[in-house]
């Protein structure tokens, strides 16, 4: 099982997504941004937090437009697996790998928090191992979180049951109380909490393990 970090210039939380991706089994390989091609045999590319290409423009734009993002976006067409967490969360919006946009944070002030989430699906390979309704707990911290959607765009996400995750006390203003997305064949994820940061005993919470866990053995099995 191998996956791919991405790398952009100004991501912080690479190799924290990528030590989380080898604790659960993983093979990982660093991506740079202005690659061309993924690795061969590449299982799930991630795109990690952090504040790429300094947050300039829109928080995610620059990015969306590097030479690795039409990879990622083909792997994604072709039905591979892609994990975008906060700032690879906006790349994933920016590149209409998911739909919607996240906006500047709703109290107008960055937050560098643990907040409460409701598991709100649990039918991908990235929320199976928890349970519908369940509580967790895992951190944020951004300035532009507020995930925003049409009317009609967000009835759909809810009526296909493709919202994963919502906060239990929304910190930014989000529509709906939505902290993460699936796409619609629930192979890609995006999402604003950090799991990577709450992946093992070290960080005093483990809540986020199991996202990783849980994909890993999904590609196991296949």
């Amino acid at each position: 099982m191998k996956a791919a970090v991405i790398v952009f210039p100004g991501s912080n939380c690479d190799r924290d997504m990528a030590v989380a991706f080898e604790r659960a089994g993983l093979q990982v390989d660093m991506v740079w941004h202005k690659d061309t091609a993924l690795p061969a045999g590449v299982d799930i590319v991630g795109l990690p937090g952090g504040f790429s290409f300094g947050d300039y423009l829109r928080c995610g734009a620059i990015a969306a437009n590097s030479p690795i993002c039409r990879e990622v976006a083909a792997h994604a067409a072709r039905g591979g697996y892609v994990l975008g967490v906060c700032n690879g969360f906006q790349v994933l919006t920016e590149t209409k790998i998911l739909p919607g946009a996240l906006l500047r944070n709703a109290g107008l002030k960055y937050i560098c928090r643990t907040v409460g989430l409701e598991v709100a699906e649990t039918q991908s390979v990235f929320t199976r191992a928890y349970a519908a309704g369940e509580r967790i707990a895992l951190p944020i911290a951004h300035h532009d979180g507020n995930y925003t959607a049409d009317a009609a765009t967000l009835d759909r996400l809810e009526g296909d049951g493709r919202v994963a995750f919502r906060y239990t006390d929304n910190p930014n203003g989000a529509d709906r109380d939505i902290a993460g997305i699936l796409s619609d064949n629930r192979r890609v994820l995006g999402m604003m909490p950090h799991p990577e940061r709450a992946s093992e005993p070290a960080h005093g919470n483990t809540d986020g393990a199991r996202v990783f866990a849980d994909l890993a053995a999904a590609l196991t099995a296949a």
